[in-house]
């Protein structure tokens, strides 16, 4: 897997990895509430804007009514036939409609949601990515990071879907993280008190509730889009690994069949059976409700008798429900001539090369003597989007040749949220579906500035390059002069991520290449 450390021959006991002290603990929250408040005060600035006449933009056309109709329905539901096909679980729409709850069906009210999860996203990949490295600078980095991503900005400022999945994908992987420690610090236990050696397989490591709650996290996922299946396939994948990791690093004496042995049923029970049931779960309104989309079918468009006859008629309605779906996403083609002047293929994605157009309009005022234009773009910034490709390659190699599990992590989340698009290229895809993409891409490069200021993670001094002074001073300098640039990006960036009143003129300098118009 390579996810492995050299330990060399020395038999000495092995520390668990390091954890904060007071001092750091105390920083590391006082820099997360600074991060925090900075996240928020972004996210919820003049949140009201931009609107379609008052009404809401883009595909918040189809989620902001269904979230109303779900909170005013009286059964927590879609259940009014205007809508057709209702194409997407219930679990974002239900975190819609908790903003609405609280100020009505206006900008603020759709959007408060996803500003709120937005904001608490980059705390969760400041979070993690001190975990991760052990670092609260880098930690920072990540967290600053996020705050000035284009992506995350905009999607946290938009009554869509997929700033709702990738905040439950973001906290699954941080669980995820967490359970790491967690077993190696068991596993450690363990090693202390002579008790590795009992089994050929390593010793059990008792529930995991770390683990638990990342499952849990990824049925809401799945609740939220279909996508979510992706993320429980890979971080079923990753987990496994991070588990033979922990069982070579504690020598023990035969770690893959120990991890087969320990480890694969419960975590495919975990991690593959829970996140479906929670799923499934997610359904009970329908289930209870008499008036819900398709809850009747049998009889109707489902014959009585046949092979699933045995099952109840509310499943086999659902089942019914969710195979329209099914068949809705594989006939939403290019070939069926289904296209969209700023739809996307995947390979584009990674560089923002077709961002998205969300919302433009002309006013009568003047700026700069020419007529105002108010344009919002789903765009990421170019300072950290067009570092994607070396970012991964870098990655890939620490993790396959240096072993650094950590860009192993990265690559891993990274690759659930962009390989399986390339399995239908046919398909009608927009550049929103990357928002699941912009957390990993963050903390791949804050990883990288790790790396240039000669905090790698290496467990061998003598495998690491050796710096004097001049060369940290310049890995110091590099890493100041990145940070400073995304941060710039994203202020220049402002005005067509926020919808603000420009001029034509300035417009046009903000589109750098041809494929953003």
């Amino acid at each position: 897997m390579g996810l492995t450390e050299d330990l060399g021959p020395s038999p000495a006991p092995i520390a668990p990895a390091p954890v904060f002290g007071a001092p750091d603990r105390r920083r590391g929250f006082l820099v997360g509430v600074v991060l925090l408040a900075l996240a928020a005060i972004t996210r919820f600035w003049d949140l009201n804007s931009p609107t379609d006449s008052g009404t809401p933009i883009f595909d918040e056309k189809h989620y902001v009514p269904q979230a109303w109709q779900v909170l005013t329905g009286g059964n927590w539901i879609e259940d009014n036939p205007a809508y057709g096909l209702v194409v997407h679980p219930p679990v974002g729409k239900w975190m819609i409609a908790g903003g609405e709850w609280l100020f009505g069906y206006t900008p603020l009210g759709w959007r408060f949601a996803s500003a709120v999860v937005g904001t608490l996203m980059v705390v969760i990949i400041y979070r993690m990515t001190r975990r991760l490295t052990r670092s609260t600078l880098l930690g920072t980095v990540a967290g600053l990071f996020a705050i000035c991503d284009g992506v995350l900005f905009v999607q946290s400022r938009m009554g869509m879907l997929d700033i709702f999945q990738a905040f439950w994908v973001v906290g699954a992987l941080a669980a995820l993280i967490a359970d790491r420690d967690q077993m190696r610090e068991r596993m450690h236990r363990a090693f202390v008190d002579g008790r590795i050696d009992d089994s050929p397989f390593g010793p059990r490591l008792g529930f995991r509730w770390w683990r638990f709650a990342a499952a849990v996290m990824l049925g809401l996922a799945c609740g939220t889009k279909w996508s979510g299946i992706y993320f429980v396939l890979f971080f079923l994948v990753l987990s496994l690994g991070l588990d033979v990791a922990n069982r070579t690093t504690y020598r023990v004496r035969r770690p893959w069949v120990g991890t087969l042995v320990r480890d694969v049923v419960p975590a495919g029970f975990s991690l593959a059976v829970l996140p479906v049931l929670i799923y499934l779960a997610t359904f009970a309104p329908w289930f209870s409700s008499e008036t819900s989309v398709y809850r009747f079918e049998v009889g109707d468009k489902i014959g009585t008798g046949g092979t699933w006859s045995w099952l109840p008629d509310a499943w086999r309605s659902l089942w019914y429900y969710e195979a329209g779906v099914l068949k809705f996403h594989e006939t939403l083609t290019n070939s069926a001539g289904n296209h969209h002047p700023w739809e996307s293929k995947p390979w584009t994605w990674p560089m923002s090369l077709r961002p998205m157009l969300y919302a433009v309009s002309n006013g009568t005022d003047k700026c700069d003597g020419q007529q105002c234009v108010r344009v919002q773009m789903l765009i990421g910034s170019p300072a950290m989007w067009w570092l994607a490709v070396p970012m991964l390659l870098w990655g890939l190699w620490s993790w396959l040749v240096r072993r650094d599990w950590r860009y192993a992590v990265v690559v891993v989340a990274y690759g659930a949220s962009f390989l399986p698009w390339f399995t239908n290229l046919d398909r009608q895809m927009y550049f929103f579906y990357a928002t699941a993409m912009a957390p990993f891409l963050i903390m791949g490069l804050a990883l990288c500035v790790g790396d240039v200021l000669g905090m790698g993670r290496r467990r061998h001094a003598s495998l690491r390059a050796p710096r004097g002074p001049e060369g940290r001073r310049l890995g110091i300098v590099l890493a100041a002069i990145y940070v400073g640039l995304v941060i710039a990006n994203f202020v220049w960036l402002w005005p067509i991520l926020t919808a603000q009143p420009i001029s034509a003129t300035h417009w046009n300098m903000e589109i750098w290449l041809p494929s953003w118009r």
